[in-house]
């Protein structure tokens, strides 16, 4: 091709490009998008990409084309196999600073794709040499060109050195976290101080001049040197790895070398004077690093150092809260309570009474928390982090040994009222308005109710006096309205609101009452604030035939369940001062009087709220200490949709509505138990009703024309009752009765459901759920006598079963994606649960199918093939249940089946070796330990075969181990991949079950000698020369005292060795500055 072809050529390619990048970015169309998209994958994946984004950076003329450039060479450097040689990253590295360097207008998103680039070049090259220099560790003298320039220039040195700060500070899932952690560990000590302190300074500088903070270029530098600095001081220092969204309140464990910047007060001093003198757009950056600064580890100070730092910080608090304008801002307002927080999760009460100005800002402090109370609708989230301090503050009162007066016992009540009443008074602005309810965020509430707990039992007699006047007052309200003519529904809808928040509000302060710290006169108050909630739960229950307030009704459940934690139970004085004021009041003397009205309740809401699941299921925890009352006797003989309209059928909109009957049988279930024995007369009395329900079906069945829907409804519900039922019966006597009571009789009518409804997921969900429940063996429950066929006739039905829905589900062919789960593998999943608790339940032996012929066995196991290769193997492991009933399942198939696996065809086998090979890097550990479990079995019974061969006296090889053998001999990399997978976990990973994984590695290593010498070999030479030795000596130990066999006592032996091996080599690579990439162990031959 001449020089002209080839440029036209190259001119064509751009075009195409650009209009391939503009439909993907631009187009409305979606199949003009999905086209677009499928080309570009294309490109990326084509020979030489690399050459085609230098191509589009160079000449192209969209931003698009450049960001589709951009991403391409990100994900070039970033692949694991085949990665880039070391001088084509270095060449990418410059490449990209001098383009940056030389187009500082490009659009935003280009130059944070190509800085994205940068940063991911160099934390992957960080430890790579060239001529003894890490080449990719000049990070400070590659920005500097840039920080020397206009403000645009100095933009993107910061953002450059922002944004590789946060990149080395994630962990990505496409390496291994030893080498991320070995990386951010060198980087922390070598560079980021001097990051940070390169922050500070340009952050001085930038706050000694006048600013021009309308001009958006200094406006952008500020903001992305605040950026900096945060991420500095949001480094995951130690490498704890914290949740983001978990507990927010965490100390930062800046290295003791940082102890300079923070014992000199000007850091903290320069972040919140710059707090004061930048717009309010910036300062909630400013007040995020004040967090993280507050939040230094106790340890960095001495006691001095520390009482002077918190001395400053207390004081920049006073300043803000004494000039509070900026706080009108939500995000300003967020990052201060966050900071307030701070105060007291990081130092203790002693030491901030210490403080000089402790008074004042106590005092300031709880204005400002009472006043933000009580604009409830501003920031709720924020108020989290305000009653976290208080709560903390309150729990440390009866701790502190200061001689300063804290002050709490004046300022923690307001704060209480404060949230007491602004709770009650937004009741009515709510309904008015029709505004977000915050009793609909239960865990919101709860949260703050778990706070307020505390904070209401400082100075309680104050407390209760408030709760009391306020119920009265809304009680009586509610009482007048209810029994006037003429009330309007809003002006109940308000009372039933306010006292909504009351129950809530009380069942959280009795909920926080602490055993050692209680009186009698707290106990007695305790008492009146139960006695009227226990006449508002009369007063409600006797309208519920009329109406009812289902926000009210979860408030009484909560209140219900704090009552009987504090209250109920072996450890409470039945002399208790709360117990006689309610015998006073209502006549309830002791515990049972009170579970008496506990259980009416629930007969009460299972009655009139049998349609509101949040009802239902809250309503429908087990309750122990209930089965005398007589109550509970009435439940257990009137279970039917007459006394519980949830249990009707008719009347339900959906036929998965009907999960919580499950929750109310098992209940059930548990209660029936604790006097059943064996009295089969009782059994018989309580399954009327489900006797009544199998015979209806069957009544149904029976003819050819039957109300579908009327028998899908029945059957769902009754299987759901069932299985509640026999997850209760874990007891051998009353789990007979009920196998006795279904088989036969019943039997035929599940398999019949799901000969027709196959197709209907809601219908066969709930029936294969029951069989998996009837055939698991918990507690030992399935025992049959020695003369009973049931274990192998109760087989039978589970293999019919599944071999009958297994063959109709394949038929259904070519299900959507975000369908596939409902409709085909979440039945295929509970079928895998149900065969692997039926193979291990111990009380079938498989031995008697072959020998007299019959095919049950054989039909499950090939139904489970069948199933199995219909799923891609990417959705074993997208879908956490099916991949935890798959890699259980097959573990016990290894264990005790594995001629079945080994006469399997060539293709069967290298799908399951592959499951098992992808299901050992996976990140559910289950799953994991599944897979090592099942790959060791599978390592054994070839090691058994294999040495069998090889004796002289040998016995012929079954047809099946020789074909097994055969199969493996032809595709040895398959094993020899698995191996390699193991040890890498074992040697560069945070390996959580060594145990697990050092089972099938001994086994791998017998079975491939020469392949595990080349694989040592390989990781010895990445080593530095000085290392090799060392290396090599672990290796020794690993097989010191090593058989060629696989006793038990022989694999314990390497078990410990390998023990040893992993912690030297971790030593060895911990104190050495190359890399090893665990890549170059894949790459043996």
């Amino acid at each position: 091709m001449n020089v002209i072809d080839h440029l036209n050529t190259n001119t064509f390619l751009l075009a195409q490009l650009e209009i391939l990048c503009k439909q993907l970015y631009e187009t409305t169309d979606t199949t003009t998008r999905l086209q677009a998209e499928k080309a570009l994958v294309e490109f990326t994946n084509s020979p030489d990409c690399l050459s085609k984004c230098q191509l589009l950076l160079e000449s192209g003329s969209s931003s698009y084309s450049q960001l589709l450039a951009a991403t391409c060479l990100s994900k070039l450097v970033s692949r694991t196999s085949n990665p880039l040689p070391l001088e084509q990253r270095i060449d990418i590295r410059n490449y990209v600073l001098n383009y940056l360097a030389t187009r500082p207008k490009l659009a935003a998103f280009v130059t944070q794709a190509l800085i994205q680039l940068y940063a991911r070049i160099t934390k992957l090259g960080w430890f790579d040499c060239q001529k003894e220099d890490y080449v990719f560790r000049n990070v400070i003298v590659d920005v500097t060109r840039f920080l020397q320039d206009s403000v645009e220039h100095c933009i993107i040195g910061v953002t450059i050195l922002s944004q590789l700060t946060n990149e080395i500070n994630q962990a990505d899932s496409t390496h291994p976290l030893t080498k991320h952690r070995k990386i951010a560990s060198s980087f922390r000590d070598s560079s980021l101080f001097d990051i940070f302190t390169l922050s500070c300074n340009l952050l001085k500088q930038a706050s000694g001049k006048n600013l021009n903070l309308n001009d958006e270029s200094q406006h952008g530098l500020l903001m992305q040197l605040l950026k900096l600095a945060h991420n500095c001081l949001n480094f995951d220092f130690i490498g704890t790895s914290t949740d983001e969204s978990s507990d927010d309140l965490c100390t930062v464990q800046i290295p003791t070398s940082w102890r300079s910047a923070f014992l000199d007060s000007s850091t903290l001093q320069l972040f919140f004077d710059l707090y004061h003198s930048i717009p309010p757009s910036l300062s909630p950056l400013v007040l995020s690093c004040l967090v993280q600064i507050a939040s230094v580890r106790r340890s960095l100070f001495n006691n001095a150092e520390r009482a002077k730092f918190l001395s400053h910080l207390v004081d920049g608090v006073k300043r803000i809260l004494e000039n509070p304008q900026s706080l009108s801002d939500p995000n300003n307002y967020h990052e201060f309570c966050r900071l307030l927080a701070r105060l007291k999760s990081n130092y203790q009460l002693g030491e901030l009474v210490k403080v000089e100005n402790y008074p004042e800002v106590i005092r300031l402090i709880a204005n400002f928390t009472v006043t933000s109370l009580q604009h409830w609708e501003f920031a709720p989230n924020s108020v989290h982090y305000l009653l976290s301090l208080w709560q903390r503050l309150a729990a440390s009162v009866p701790y502190v040994k200061a001689t300063e007066p804290h002050m709490l016992e004046t300022y923690t009540p307001e704060v209480t009222k404060a949230y007491i009443t602004s709770r009650l008074e937004s009741v009515h602005i709510i309904l008015r308005d029709g505004l977000e309810d915050p009793l609909d965020d239960a865990g919101l509430v709860q949260q703050q109710l778990d706070q307020l707990s505390t904070i209401g039992r400082c100075e309680y007699e104050k407390t209760c006096a408030l709760l009391v006047q306020l119920f009265d007052q809304s009680a009586q309200s509610y009482q007048e309205l209810l029994q006037s003519t003429n009330s309007s529904t809003m002006d109940i809808a308000v009372q039933e609101g306010r006292l909504t928040w009351l129950v809530y509000i009380i069942g959280a302060v009795i909920g926080g009452r602490v055993s050692f710290a209680s009186t009698d006169e707290q106990d007695a108050m305790d008492g009146e604030l139960v006695c009227r909630v226990l006449q508002l739960m009369n007063l409600t229950d006797s309208r519920l035939a009329q109406a009812g307030n289902e926000k009210l009704e979860l408030a009484m459940l909560s209140f219900f369940e704090q009552f009987r934690k504090i209250y109920i139970g072996d450890q409470v004085q039945k002399s208790s001062k709360l117990y006689r004021r309610l015998s006073e009041v209502l006549g309830l003397n002791d515990e049972t009087m009170v579970l008496s009205v506990f259980i009416g309740k629930i007969i009460t809401n299972l009655k009139y709220w049998g349609q509101c699941e949040p009802i239902t299921s809250k309503t429908l925890h087990s309750v122990r200490k209930l089965v005398k009352l007589s109550a509970v006797q009435f439940m257990l003989n009137n279970h039917t949709s007459e006394h519980f309209s949830f249990l009707g059928v008719n009347n339900q909109a959906n036929l998965s509505d009907m999960r919580c009957r499950t929750t109310f049988y098992t209940a059930l279930g548990r209660l029936l138990m604790v006097d059943l024995g064996e009295d089969e007369d009782q059994f018989e009395q309580f399954m009327l009703p489900l006797t009544a329900a199998f015979e209806a079906i069957a009544q149904m069945f029976s003819t050819n024309t039957f109300n579908e829907q009327e028998a899908k409804r029945t059957l769902v519900g009754l299987v759901r009752d069932l299985r509640g039922i026999a997850f209760a019966f874990n007891a051998k006597t009353s789990f007979m009765m009920l196998f006795d009571w279904i088989y036969p009789s019943y039997m035929p009518i599940l398999q019949r459901a799901i000969e027709l409804w196959y197709h209907v997921p809601a219908c066969t969900t709930p029936v294969l759920k029951l069989m998996a429940e009837l055939v698991h063996n918990r507690s030992q429950r399935l025992q049959f006598d020695v003369s009973s066929p049931n274990g192998i006739l109760l087989f039978r039905e589970t293999s019919k079963m599944i071999t009958t829905y297994g063959n109709r589900i394949l038929t259904l062919g070519e299900v959507p994606k975000d369908q596939v789960y409902a409709l085909k593998l979440k039945g295929i999943s509970i079928c895998f649960s149900m065969l692997k608790a039926v193979l291990s339940g111990n009380y079938v032996n498989f031995g008697v199918f072959r020998l007299y012929g019959d095919d049950a066995l054989d039909n499950a196991l090939q139904t489970f093939i069948k199933l199995l290769l219909s799923i891609p193997h990417s959705d074993l492991l997208d879908y956490p249940k099916l991949s935890q009933s798959f890699y259980s399942l097959l573990e016990v198939l290894t264990q005790d089946h594995m001629n079945f696996i080994a006469s399997l065809e060539p293709h069967v086998v290298m799908y399951i070796l592959s499951s098992i090979s992808e299901g050992l890097t996976a990140l559910d550990t289950m799953v994991c330990t599944g897979c090592c479990s099942s790959l060791d079995h599978i390592v054994t019974y070839l090691f058994k075969q294999l040495s069998r061969s090889t004796k002289k006296r040998a016995a012929p090889m079954a047809q099946e181990s020789d074909r097994f053998l055969h199969i493996m001999q032809q595709h040895p990399e398959m094993i020899q991949q698995m191996l390699s997978t193991v040890l890498n976990i074992i040697i560069f990973e945070d390996c959580r079950n060594q145990w697990s994984m050092s089972r099938p590695l001994l086994g791998l290593i017998l079975l491939n000698e020469k392949y595990f010498a080349d694989l040592r070999n390989s990781i010895v030479n990445s080593q530095p020369p000085e290392k090799q030795q060392a290396m090599h000596l672990c290796f020794e130990n690993l097989m010191e005292g090593i058989e060629r066999n696989l006793l038990t006592k022989n694999r314990d032996r390497f078990t410990q060795n390998l023990s040893v091996f992993r912690r030297e080599v971790n030593d060895s690579m911990k104190n050495s500055t190359y890399g090893v990439n665990s890549n170059d162990m894949m790459s043996v031959a």
